[in-house]
């Protein structure tokens, strides 16, 4: 980590402190001193949340939230209510728990997550 003035810390997301790896996709994790862990998602086309990662955490829907920005790809979330939204390129959201989620097209999807990073696809 390179530490600056005033408390202001620096890390390169291309050295990531950890990856998880599930069928379709990955998530670097880069932690700092303060517990902020954000993360960088590739999801391959074929990625889906309830056949990806389910199986690793075990719940019903993902109970992360996330607070994410689409770099590129596209995906669509639906929320257990039935409410659904497509994301992609350039776009900003706020996801909460109780989704599902998946590659849309044949393109992957890479997105960074500012708040769901830390327990991401982590067995319970």
């Amino acid at each position: 980590m390179v530490e600056g003035t005033g408390g202001m810390a620096k890390r390169n997301m291309d050295s990531p402190d950890e990856t998880r790896k599930f069928e379709h996709g990955k998530i670097d994790l880069t932690n700092f001193d303060d517990a902020t862990t954000i993360g960088r998602a590739v999801f391959e086309p074929g990625w889906k949340w309830s056949a990806s990662v389910k199986p690793i955490v075990k719940t019903n829907s993902c109970q992360q939230r996330h607070t994410m920005y689409v770099i590129s790809g596209r995906m669509r979330i639906k929320m257990d209510d039935g409410t659904e939204q497509e994301f992609g390129p350039g776009d900003a959201g706020i996801v909460p728990p109780g989704h599902d989620a998946w590659v849309v097209g044949s393109e992957r999807c890479v997105a960074i997550d500012f708040t769901g990073a830390k327990t991401y696809a982590k067995a319970g």
